[in-house]
């Protein structure tokens, strides 16, 4: 394990990278999986169409093509950015469209009656979907959540094969590539960050699991 004792800056460095990456596409793909979510329940059938749309699309697509379309497909069309940011944005596309699932389960959870007494007061939709029908279904998306996110955490390792720049990934093949250190030690360096990322992730999830059902 010498070379990664000999690099702990550069693993710390890329750790947090790594993390920021991971924190930015959570926050990003919660926030579009729950619009997508909501536009799949939407009355309005123009909407329910392209949420229905942008989830099978996404959902049957592989990783490596979103992301290969964002680092590579939209500088040809005069769309250019930073590989950071084009990796995030292509992580939080795909994973939204998990999220949008794990949150219409939920919604779908939650008694049609309450829907309907929220109309009968005269709640519109938006108002009914704010107020009644998304916090009881946030609360029982919990489990589903938690693993899509998780599963998220793993993926934005392919983020780093993009270019991304001074993340884990990136740490790792410096290291066995271009200064010549053995490959088995530096990517156990690599796992290790990892999961020094995904597994307090999941004990907190874990812990807002057991509160979320006490609540309920």
């Amino acid at each position: 394990m010498d070379p990664v004792i000999d690099n702990l800056d550069l693993f710390w460095s890329g750790f947090l990278r790594s993390l920021g990456i991971c924190l930015w596409g959570m926050v990003g793909s919660l926030a579009l999986g729950t619009v997508i979510a909501a536009f799949r329940v939407s009355p309005i059938p123009a909407l329910r169409w392209f949420g229905t749309a942008w989830v099978t699309v996404i959902r049957n697509s592989p990783l490596t093509v979103v992301l290969f379309m964002f680092a590579f497909g939209f500088p040809e069309l005069g769309i250019n950015t930073s590989y950071y940011v084009f990796g995030v944005s292509g992580l939080v596309i795909y994973t939204s469209a998990f999220v949008c699932e794990a949150i219409r389960a939920g919604i779908n959870s939650v008694q049609v009656g309450q829907a309907e007494a929220a109309r009968a007061i005269g709640l519109t939709f938006g108002q009914n979907l704010r107020h009644i029908i998304l916090p009881q279904a946030l609360r029982s998306s919990v489990p589903p959540l938690g693993s899509v996110i998780i599963a998220m955490f793993k993926n934005s390792a392919l983020v780093g094969a993009f270019g991304v720049g001074g993340d884990l990934w990136e740490v790792g093949k410096r290291l066995s590539s271009a200064q010549g250190y053995d490959q088995f030690p530096v990517f156990i360096g690599v796992g290790i960050g990892f999961l020094c990322i995904t597994l307090p992730a999941a004990a907190l999830l874990s812990v807002l699991e057991r509160k979320v059902a006490i609540a309920r």
